[in-house]
């Protein structure tokens, strides 16, 4: 069966189906990682967003029961030069065209990824539709061009928690506002000891302290956070009275909160190898990223300093307040990109909640 990816600037890609019969349409946007395929078609923050894979061999390694970043897919489509069809590893369970089948997640495999990675590098990202039914490229052109912005859509409430969960614990009590969370940052908390609260997304703040937390983490998630003003609204209402961490969105969303703005970039960070420097020690660390937003630095209020960067492009990976236990990075620190030197900022959450617990 073929398929075919169009743009909305009326580049039309032609390749073979890969994964579920269908046609989904969304922002097209690349991933640069060599591995990790199966946490990236999982992980809540893709919502909206057709996947390219710049790697030329995916699925080489097959999908399992352990990797995934949440309950399902959320990308709408996900696009390689090659998926492998006979893949090895004493942990797969099923091949990558398998799994997306499963999943309902329409793929296109054996298009030029080089030369589409490029085209969105000097022209942006930009809307798409990915199809095996309709491979007319007047009329996938058209769809795209009508298709949806994902600015103006609050898609938070689309891969979200819609009732409380909680994940049991002996230490610190930490109220996660789930905007999209990925698995392994409940993990990294609880396996710290902490009792991890996970409450949706427009849970009101009165209903937060109620819970007498410890502390509050603002979670990764998908879209603009200029869509979901209410996170900001909520998080302000903890700034001074809570410890706050935040990671992705939930970093954009502290900037907001802090009277600040976000951006959109023009390609977005999204792959597993980001340098980026932590100012108080110079060092630098390899991050995973996945966004499409940043916080402008011009913006922030003076109580608030940038406390990272990213060395591509000097936009802002981390925040922190001068006088008050709220800070964010906008990189994953749970994900391992061949390291899991950024887990210690779990441990200065940890340290702050002890610190406002005896004070």
């Amino acid at each position: 069966m073929r398929g075919r990816l169009a743009l909305e600037d009326g580049t039309v890609y032609e390749g073979d189906a890969l994964g579920a019969a269908g046609e989904s349409w969304g922002e097209v946007v690349f991933n640069t990682g060599m591995t990790g395929y199966q946490e990236v078609l999982t992980d809540p923050s893709y919502c909206g967003q057709i996947v390219v894979m710049t790697y030329p061999l995916i699925g080489n390694y097959g999908t399992n029961d352990d990797d995934s970043e949440s309950r399902r897919a959320f990308v709408r489509g996900f696009v390689v030069r090659e998926a492998c069809a006979a893949p090895s590893n004493w942990r797969s369970k099923r091949g990558l065209a398998d799994y997306l089948s499963a999943q309902g997640i329409v793929g296109l495999a054996g298009i030029d990824t080089r030369a589409l990675t490029k085209r969105l590098r000097e022209h942006g990202t930009m809307r798409g539709v990915l199809s095996t039914v309709d491979l007319d490229p007047e009329s996938l052109v058209a769809k795209a061009r009508s298709s949806p912005h994902l600015t103006g859509q609050d898609l938070v409430e689309e891969v979200a928690t819609r009732e409380p969960i909680v994940v049991p614990g002996d230490g610190y009590r930490v109220v996660l506002y789930d905007f999209g969370v990925k698995e392994n940052i409940m993990r990294c908390l609880n396996h710290r000891g902490c009792e991890v609260i996970v409450v949706p997304p427009q849970t009101k703040p009165a209903e937060v302290f109620n819970y007498q937390p410890d502390g509050v983490l603002l979670s990764n998630g998908p879209g603009d956070p200029v869509d979901v003003r209410y996170a900001a609204d909520a998080a302000r209402e903890f700034i001074g009275r809570l410890p706050v961490f935040g990671i992705c969105l939930g970093h954009q969303i502290l900037g907001l909160a802090f009277g600040g703005r976000t951006y959109k970039l023009k390609f977005g960070h999204r792959g597993v190898n980001h340098p980026v420097k932590d100012m108080a020690t110079g060092r630098v660390y390899i991050t995973s990223h996945n966004h499409g937003f940043a916080v402008d630095e011009a913006s922030l209020p003076e109580e608030v300093f940038v406390s990272h960067i990213n060395l591509n492009d000097g936009t802002v990976e981390g925040m922190r307040h001068r006088y008050l236990p709220v800070f964010s990075v906008q990189y994953h620190p749970e994900a391992s990109p061949g390291t899991n030197d950024a887990e210690y900022l779990f441990d200065e959450f940890m340290a702050v909640m002890q610190h406002e617990r005896r004070s």
